[in-house]
């Protein structure tokens, strides 16, 4: 797969208009493991976004993960809003 500049370009203008919205997201592990998580995109820099992830069963403090643009490309990534 051959990622343009103008594909890292749209997902990060798309990523850009959804701050501050809910999404789910579905992390690939690998090996047939995927997590899914909500949380809210809390901000868009240049190379990377960051979304806050909701506490889990047992009262955990939200964490914040980073993920790069090409993560969602390559969808390693994969997100939907709520």
């Amino acid at each position: 797969m051959v990622m343009k500049q103008e594909d890292i370009a749209k997902v990060r203008n798309s990523v850009g208009q959804q701050l501050g919205s809910k999404v789910m997201i579905k992390l690939d592990k690998g090996r047939h493991r995927v997590d899914v998580q909500t949380g809210v995109i809390k901000a868009a820099y240049p190379n990377i976004f960051t979304i806050e992830v909701e506490s889990g069963p047992d009262n955990e403090a939200p964490r914040v993960l980073s993920f790069s643009y090409k993560d969602v490309i390559t969808r390693d990534v994969r997100m939907m809003l709520c």
